[in-house]
């Protein structure tokens, strides 16, 4: 077989967030940097995402949050990740996040809004209210010319035929108010009517939002700046010699390429939600026998963990949870097959609670998804499978939907039909239908509704924090994260556990430089975004965690590498003299 081999200064390996991050923060730097995509879609996760980036101290929030410090971020950052907690990086991502904001809005097409978040655990001490979470600015991707069609579609189960949400609350609130507002009515009319033409024009939509448009803006910027972005080149090994990375072998249109790398190998594969051999021993759920399905790309299958433990890098699953946990449903797609659909909206509306099979609640269930995910793993310890089934009434159903399940006026026949909707004339009914203990839902529908009918969750709190009622219905009064499932028919969708990627990674300096399992530096050899461990410690503070240190750490080490690649000439001069 023919081999190719090309120089470069920097190799970066995966085109999310945190790979492109680097590749431009290193362009712009002067160095010549090559981005090789495994999937024929370059984007990675974020392409999928919501689009948020947790940043304490950006210009969004300090105007929106002037008396949030610096201290209250780390003071929070310390108590959210407990024995995890690793000072170098938290200061790191803290001391850098808020100018990488500025730069990347000063120096390329990426630009941010500010948005209402609360953090996820606000009466944590150091938790806010608002301030800390910014979105991705929506994007025309027509802007990226004939590449538009590498560009990784949104997740085609949280969009209407193939229309994106942006993660808003005021967007979100058009669509579920259309049928009771006039203006929610014409503002969907007037997105419906765009988005038709763009099908009819283009075959997708063209003006995107959320982890989208964020992708969108990443490549703009790192094609406007020449950097090739290779689709379809999986990296096969890496190029060590004597202890240094100094490039890769990949596969590029059916040849093996050589890339040597002269100053940096960037490892940014996304992790390993896809890769069955390591979930199956870190995840509890599946190691007693139960189903775990990720939304995330199926490409993100632990290539850059493989690659950096054959150098010698250090990985290791040291995280209570190895994931950041998503509840999700699986939607059947006619053809046998199905897709994933993340529960991101729903658990949080008035009149739907979950329940485990024994007909019990477990958690409240308007807390994040992280958050109900492990009390849904915790919950169903003793069981060899690990779900909850989310119930509602028709009047809850008809007002906000479940799951995938449309609200009124769209109908909900088919779901019935394709097994993914469940109903029942009563709870006892409902139960016998999805497997559940009905005697003892009867009784927790019961209980629940003695406080729900004066807008208290007496079991589990619901409503409670500013994050609870962020993503509720504010008009549903006094709580709006609360109402009684009162009067059948009952409804239910039953859910399983899911991912939206990885928290365990390999070791790394807080400048991304991947250390061995001796603890010392792999010279040459770098990893960000879900190939490098979160600081987060495995658990999840607040919207936007994993991108906000995805992009501030590839910033990071795309200067670092700068300035590296800038001292050794110096140095090769002295050693030579």
């Amino acid at each position: 077989m023919t081999n190719t081999t090309i120089e470069c200064d920097v190799l970066v390996i995966g085109s999310g967030a945190g790979g492109l991050s680097t590749a431009i923060t290193a362009r712009k730097a002067g160095l010549d940097v090559i981005v090789a995509e495994k999937e024929p879609l370059f984007g990675g996760t974020t392409a999928f995402s919501g689009g948020v980036l947790w940043v304490p101290g950006s210009p969004y929030g300090r105007k929106q949050n002037p008396h949030d410090t610096r201290e209250a971020a780390r003071d929070y950052l310390k108590r959210e990740t407990g024995e995890f907690f690793d000072a170098a990086a938290v200061d790191a991502f803290l001391d850098h996040a808020p100018a990488m904001v500025e730069w990347f809005e000063r120096e390329t097409s990426v630009k941010f809004v500010p948005t209402l978040y609360p953090d996820y655990h606000p009466t944590v001490q150091g938790g806010v209210d608002i301030g800390r979470s910014i979105l991705a600015a929506p994007f025309d991707i027509r802007e990226l010319g004939a590449d538009m069609a590498r560009l990784r579609p949104p997740l085609k189960t949280i969009t209407f035929i193939g229309m994106m949400f942006n993660s808003s609350n005021a967007d979100l609130k058009h669509f579920f108010n259309a049928t009771k507002s006039l203006e929610s009515f014409w503002y969907v009319c007037k997105r419906l009517a765009t988005h038709l033409k763009e099908l009819a024009l283009y075959r997708r939509g063209v003006h995107v939002t959320s982890g989208n448009a964020l992708a969108a803006r990443l490549a703009k910027s790192a094609l406007d700046l020449g950097i090739p972005l290779w689709t379809s080149s999986p990296a096969k090994r890496l190029v060590v010699e004597q202890g240094v990375a100094r490039g890769a072998v990949l596969m590029r249109d059916g040849v093996e390429t050589t890339v040597r790398a002269r100053h940096a190998v960037v490892l940014a594969c996304g992790g390993f939600p896809h890769d069955r051999a390591r979930i199956g021993k870190a995840y509890p759920h599946l190691t007693r026998g139960g189903e775990h399905h990720s939304p995330t790309p199926t490409g993100n299958a632990g290539d850059g963990i493989t690659l950096g433990e054959d150098a010698g890098a250090r990985f290791d699953i040291r995280f209570k949870s190895t994931s950041a946990w998503m509840p999700v449903s699986r939607v059947p797609n006619g053809g046998g097959g199905y897709g994933v659909f993340p529960h991101l909206l729903d658990r949080y509306k008035p009149g739907i609670i979950g329940v485990t099979r024994h007909g019990k609640r477990f958690c409240n269930e308007s807390e994040s998804y992280h958050d109900v995910g492990v009390a849904m793993i915790e919950a169903c310890r003793g069981d060899r499978e690990t779900a909850m089934w989310l119930v509602c009434d028709q009047a809850a159903l008809s007002k906000y939907g479940l799951g995938y399940v449309k609200p009124a006026p769209m109908p909900v026949g088919k779901f019935l039909r394709n097994g993914y909707l469940f109903k029942g004339r009563t709870l006892a009914e409902l139960g016998a239908a999805c497997g559940i203990d009905g005697a003892q839902l009867e009784r927790t529908v019961a209980e629940y509704n003695l406080g729900a009918e004066r807008g208290e969750d007496r079991q589990f709190g619901r409503g409670t924090t500013s994050f609870n009622r962020y993503l509720a219905d504010a008009s549903h009064r006094p709580n709006p994260c609360v109402a009684p499932v009162a009067k059948g028919p009952y409804y239910a969708v039953k859910v399983f556990m899911g991912d939206l990627g990885t928290f365990d990674g390999l070791s790394t300096t807080p400048e991304g430089r991947v250390l061995s399992k001796r603890g010392s530096v792999i010279e040459g050899l770098y990893a960000v975004g879900n190939d490098r461990a979160s600081m987060m410690g495995g658990n999840y503070p607040g919207a936007g965690i994993t991108l906000g240190p995805h992009m501030t750490f590839g910033w990071i080490a795309g200067r670092h590498i700068a300035a590296h690649a800038k001292a050794q000439p110096a140095q090769e001069q002295r050693h030579a003299a």
